[in-house]
């Protein structure tokens, strides 16, 4: 454990620590603010020069959180992950090489980005052999604590690998959330989606047993005759109004995407479905 911690911390010194800076700078602006004000007040100071002064600290504020989540996003995309991980995901799906477990923990980063930019609220996780890495990482409480941290703020808890399930409006909206970032991180369109992103094509991409499997194009299997695949139509609509857009999803657009996975988000195989029809 001692040894993924360090990993973290040594691998991205810099990116670390300016975040817990950052965060830490702009809760004690709302302390000392207060405290400034009063002191004004009791001095005599106009209430002109108060009202600048909130307006100033305001804008302070609101310049540390966008630079905060900029670096937040930063560490989610490039920050060490312990590299145990690697050989656990190997351990656990033997027909996974190397290069296709570094592939799964992108598959991974995709997950927390997820997470990161819908606001941090509940996303549902598409993959189980991602699922895997994750929880892999969680039963190293200290490193994923440290990790979370600096990308969240908070602890991220585990949530099982899944699909849609029928009126489940909380989980259902935690796939589409999924969904609708995942394809912005990787630039594309999640309504009309030409491709999967990354995170949605693995279990596929490496038959994993038990996994989930998703198209790009859900003609097939909406004319498939009692099919039990679920389609990318549901991941752009539903009954608690996530309509498909930043504002549904939670969120904020205004940031620049990553170039993600871009070439590896599909398995290369033609299949189209990726709105995400998946089933078991």
């Amino acid at each position: 454990m001692a040894t993924a911690i360090r990993q973290i911390r040594l691998r991205q010194p810099r990116l670390w620590q300016r975040v817990s800076t950052l965060m830490w700078a702009r809760r004690a602006l709302w302390l000392v603010v207060p405290v400034l004000i009063f002191a004004m007040f009791r001095q005599g100071i106009g209430i002109l020069v108060a009202i600048v002064s909130i307006f100033l600290s305001l804008t302070l504020a609101k310049a540390l959180s966008a630079w905060e989540q900029s670096l937040r996003r930063q560490f989610v995309r490039d920050a060490a992950l312990p590299k145990f991980l690697v050989d656990k995901l190997m351990a656990a799906h033997p027909q996974l090489k190397r290069g296709d477990a570094d592939l799964v923990l992108r598959g991974l980063r995709q997950f927390f980005m997820a997470h990161l930019r819908s606001g941090k609220q509940f996303v549902g996780m598409p993959s189980k052999v991602v699922d895997t890495a994750w929880h892999e990482f969680i039963l190293h409480t200290q490193a994923y604590q440290l990790w979370c941290e600096s990308a969240f703020g908070k602890l991220l808890h585990h949530t099982p690998a899944e699909v849609m399930r029928g009126n489940d409006s909380k989980r259902n909206d935690g796939l589409r959330r999924t969904w609708y970032w995942t394809c912005k991180e990787e630039s594309i369109d999640p309504r009309n989606p030409t491709r999967l992103p990354l995170l949605f094509a693995l279990d596929k991409k490496f038959g994993v047993e038990g996994g989930y499997r998703y198209e790009a194009n859900c003609k097939s299997i909406n004319d498939a005759s009692g099919s039990s695949s679920y389609c990318g139509g549901d991941f752009s609509s539903g009954d608690s109004g996530a309509s498909g857009d930043a504002g549904g999803f939670g969120g904020s657009e205004s940031t620049s995407i990553s170039s993600g996975g871009s070439d590896t988000g599909s398995d290369g195989g033609g299949s189209s479905c990726g709105g995400g029809c998946g089933g078991d």
